[in-house]
């Protein structure tokens, strides 16, 4: 029997690959990632891999509104917040930015993991 193995930021919540009801851990974690009209969509309930596209693509998303607030914060801001505030909005940011590097990574080996990748212990 092979072992199971999952690399480095494999999301805690979901079953290693071909663990039994693996893919139902991946499906309830992916939906959880997502807006709540993904539950509503019957392709997306009904093959998971699309649903980890349309999840990695949704965090992409979110990378993405952070970038922008990133580089826009103090122009934005200066006028509306002290600059102590700006300053504390600014690593928000960059906090959220961090966190959602990590959920990408997450997201991105669930997707693999669901399209064939397997993962081998290393020495």
């Amino acid at each position: 029997m092979p072992s199971l193995v999952v690399p480095p930021g494999w999301p805690a919540a979901v079953r290693p690959p071909d663990a039994p009801r693996w893919e139902l851990t991946a499906e309830a974690w992916l939906l959880d990632l997502s807006p709540p009209e993904f539950r509503t969509y019957p392709t997306l309930r009904r093959h998971v891999v699309v649903l980890a596209r349309f999840a990695l693509l949704h965090v992409e998303a979110m990378q993405a509104a952070c970038h922008r607030g990133l580089s826009e914060a103090r122009a934005e801001l200066r006028d509306l917040a002290p600059p102590d505030v700006v300053d504390e909005a600014v690593e928000t940011w960059l906090r959220e930015d961090a966190r959602l590097s990590a959920v990408r990574r997450e997201v991105g080996l669930v997707e693999d993991a669901l399209r064939g990748t397997r993962y081998r212990a290393r020495l």
